[in-house]
């Protein structure tokens, strides 16, 4: 088994587990249920925004420990006023030391959309997430099936939740690609069967996508240069984590990475 089939095979069993101790009926009464969420796609295409999905996670398969120590809400609100377009907070706890309770805590803070990062394989999931504050869900085409993203999709989008479809090549593109489901798509640049990293291959994928959805590109991206490179070929959504959480103070981070993307930018129109 690869680390994705442990993930995914924990996260079944953890799913069931949530699903008999809080029943949708007691989710369906969250204060966040009725409220109208905010559009990643939207953010993503200002062009007085950064285009970063700062994420907050404390640590991963691949890399083990990053962040054991940030808080949530200096984090995430400090990745807002850097100029970050949206958040992305991980919820998975086995793999990525997260929890719900992060993303509630980074909605009562920020006024901006916040992608739900975990391994969606139910539609509980889904409705989980509208719950938490979330705005977006990822969903990941390395687990799932066309039919699956489609229903899945679906119900996100009937509950005002857009979808970042996360893929990592062009057989994952073409078997799960659907209009009625997804808004956005995600190139992971990072493989997950060895976990090495190349952003050749957003590059190589880009346009592969199709125009009418945002581009988003995922892992490795360290610097404004890597920014401009993919935004040249029609990236505006650039998911960044690691590159942030492996500072004591993610947000200082971020800020500055806004701050050289500006004065390239600057530079660019003198």
């Amino acid at each position: 088994m690869t680390i994705l089939d442990t993930i995914i095979a924990h996260k079944r069993q953890e799913v069931a587990t949530r699903q008999s101790l809080v029943p949708v009926k007691l989710l369906e009464q969250s204060f966040y249920m009725p409220a109208q969420p905010l559009s990643l796609r939207r953010y993503l295409l200002r062009d007085d925004l950064s285009g970063i999905i700062a994420e907050f996670k404390r640590k991963s398969p691949s890399k083990g420990v990053i962040n054991a120590h940030a808080p949530v809400e200096r984090t995430t609100l400090g990745y807002m006023q850097a100029g970050a377009s949206a958040l992305s907070v991980l919820t998975d706890t086995e793999f990525f030391g997260g929890k719900n309770e992060d993303l509630t805590t980074a909605r009562r803070f920020n006024f901006c959309p916040i992608l739900r990062k975990d391994f969606v394989v139910d539609e509980y999931q889904i409705i989980e997430a509208k719950s938490l504050g979330a705005d977006a869900v990822l969903l990941i085409a390395a687990v799932l099936s066309g039919e699956e993203v489609l229903r899945l999709g679906r119900l996100a989008k009937s509950l005002g939740l857009e979808v970042l479809l996360e893929i990592h090549n062009d057989e994952e593109l073409d078997k799960t690609l659907h209009p009625d489901a997804v808004s956005l798509v995600g190139v992971n640049n990072r493989n997950l069967h060895d976990f090495s990293v190349s952003l050749d291959t957003s590059g190589e994928l880009a346009q592969r996508i199709p125009d009418e959805y945002v581009k988003v590109t995922e892992s490795g991206l360290t610097t404004a240069a890597d920014i401009e490179a993919l935004r040249a070929v029609g990236y505006r959504g650039f998911l960044m984590g690691e590159t942030f959480m492996r500072h004591s103070r993610p947000e200082k981070a971020c800020a500055a990475l806004v701050q050289q993307l500006r004065a390239t930018e600057a530079v660019t129109l003198l």
